[in-house]
């Protein structure tokens, strides 16, 4: 990953603005600690911060086109960027980096080219023969860029609130799969999949097509130039990209300069559900296998950190950025700057425990469709902005944009979790990679049952945070939440304590409307939160909350501690 700050339309063009743009950039400097860039025109400034991956010798941005009238800053990586170039070949190349092709698209097709990038991206191009400029953010939202306005009138883009927060007076967070022309003054989406519209598709499910689709989008995350590895749970779809991965490796480019044995690496305290499980992959795998251990007080002391780093006080994200956040500088500190993760998949496939619940096949693809939509402001955050905090770089598979097209096309059907049928959550991903010629996995991982991120590094992690919340915030301060808090009010003491701290660093209004809100249940959307009464009483976001679904769902809630094993008929239970 890279950081980007563009500003356009500063009344203040003097050597101090430009010491100012240069200051906030630095703030940026974690996500690219490579090489720094600075492009000024006038009253326009775009400054990048370089995560060297590919090509690491000539890449350094900003990029330009052949006479430097179009100025681009990319935070990104896009995969096709080859194929693209044979499009191009009126124009002449200065770098082998994957980004520039965008300043020639631009020039070649305008401002519709978007749609052509395979990628993850947040850009911002200037073109210096009108001053007029584009930014846009890719499909899903992998990598982040938010947008404000300062009180002079200018306009600013930046890969994290922490550089623009200061200078403006109102900042969003910029819409996955829109683009903003200054042309047009206005936002457009460019990302229309059939998808999107949430009507309910009736493709018949085929598992080699799904199989084929998944493995071509892990093989094109093996552009690199850079070590790199897979994070590694031992869940079901970290096990999956670690699996493909493995497979293909030696036949990819990377395999000439780093080697055929993928590097995989897992985090937890000790004795977490996660550490076994991963050790268990790596060993079949044949992976060079890396397990950190993190104790609940070094997890404790990271939470600050981890806060103004995620620019979130979302209660799941802390929960599961934290031991990603420690991970991620153990990572670096082997000298590996990019890795594969497995996030999207229980969007795409429903794998949430609560799906257990969904009441018909239309409920369930609106609420998967819910849940893509939101990725930029829960999983894709935490994956890229925990990482980006040490300068490594994560690729999620799982979200590519024809992976996701196929799998969103089937009839959700085959989605549903049937017991009755032998289907657990995500059975047609199991089905389709339980080959039992050529075996990616081994059937009991294959089938082993959801854990979320920050309950498999170690149950004692949630509640020792709980606990710790507990004593700083006090009964009076939880019922007075509202007063002081009267937006997004948090409704219980581990909420509020994130808050407080969220709060110190970002102090606006503005900072505190980018993070969402609202009742969740194991990662539930609101709406899905009426599929059982009984949740509105146990309103966590843990995945142990799904009551009656999984096989360490709270004791004292479900009244008979026998009944703690005693999950759906037809699920798997973790021994």
């Amino acid at each position: 990953m890279c950081g980007i700050l563009a500003v356009f339309g500063c009344i203040d063009n003097s050597q101090a603005k430009r010491s100012r743009i240069i200051e906030l950039s630095r703030r940026l400097r974690h996500r690219g600690p490579d090489w720094s860039g600075l492009h000024c025109h006038g009253d326009c400034y775009l400054a990048h911060q370089r995560l060297a991956i590919v090509d690491p010798a000539s890449g350094d941005q900003p990029l330009y086109n052949e006479d430097k009238t179009i100025v681009v800053t990319v935070n990104g990586e896009i995969y096709n960027h080859k194929e693209l170039r044979q499009k191009l070949k009126s124009h002449q190349f200065r770098t082998g980096s994957d980004c520039e092709v965008i300043a020639h698209l631009y020039e070649d097709y305008g401002e519709d080219f978007v749609d052509m990038l395979d990628g993850m991206f947040s850009f911002v191009l200037l073109d210096t023969r009108d001053n007029s400029f584009i930014a846009a953010r890719d499909a899903i939202g992998i990598t982040p860029l938010y947008m404000g306005w300062g009180l002079d009138g200018s306009m600013w883009f930046a890969s994290e609130m922490k550089a623009l927060s200061d200078d403006c007076e109102r900042f969003v967070s910029f819409l996955p799969g829109h683009i903003y022309s200054s042309k047009k003054g206005a936002l457009r989406r460019w990302y229309n999949p059939p998808w999107f519209s949430e009507q309910i598709p009736s493709t018949p499910y085929d598992p080699v097509i799904l199989r084929k689709a998944f493995e071509k989008a892990v093989v094109k995350r093996l552009m690199t130039d850079v070590p790199f590895g897979v994070l590694l749970s031992g869940g079901l779809d970290s096990s999956l990209v670690a699996a493909v991965a493995s497979r293909y490796l030696a036949e990819s480019e990377a395999a000439c300069q780093w080697g055929s044995q993928l590097h995989t690496f897992c985090v937890g305290l000790k004795g977490s559900p996660d550490l076994k499980a991963a050790q268990e992959v790596a060993d079949y795998l044949g992976t060079r296998h890396h397990e950190f251990h993190f104790t609940v007080q070094k997890g404790i002391d990271a939470i600050e950190e981890v806060i103004y780093h995620t620019e979130t006080f979302d209660v799941t994200t802390i929960r599961a950025s934290t031991p990603m956040f420690l991970m991620s500088r153990k990572i670096k500190s082997l000298g590996v700057k990019m890795v594969l993760s497995g996030e999207g998949s229980d969007e795409i496939f429903g794998g949430y425990l609560y799906f257990h619940k969904a009441p018909n096949k239309e409920e369930f693809h609106q609420e998967t469709c819910r849940k893509i939509k939101a990725l930029h402001l829960y999983d894709c955050l935490r994956a890229n902005k925990a990482t980006s905090a040490w300068g490594l770089e994560a690729r999620v598979p799982f979200l590519d944009k024809e992976f996701i097209n196929i799998a969103m096309s089937i009839d959700p059907e085959w989605k549903m979790i049937r017991p009755d049928l032998g289907r657990i959550e995500k059975w047609i991903l199991r089905n389709a990679f339980d080959d039992d010629q050529k075996p990616y996995l081994p059937k009991h991982i294959l089938y082993r049952q959801k854990e979320q991120f920050s309950d498999g590094v170690g149950y004692s992690w949630i509640d020792s945070l709980k606990d710790h919340a507990n004593k700083q915030v006090t009964d009076a301060m939880l019922t007075h939440a509202s007063f002081i808090y009267p937006e997004n009010t948090p409704t219980t003491k581990e909420a509020y304590y994130y808050r407080t701290i969220f709060e110190k660093f970002f102090p606006k209004n503005a900072a505190r409307s980018t993070v969402p809100g609202g009742p969740s249940v194991a990662c539930s959307t609101a709406k899905a939160v009426e599929w059982d009464a009984a949740w509105s009483k146990n309103p966590d976001p843990s995945g142990r909350a799904a009551l009656g679904v999984h096989a360490a769902a709270y004791e004292e809630s479900l009244g008979d501690p026998a009944a703690k094993t005693a999950a759906l008929p037809g699920v798997w239970t973790r021994s």
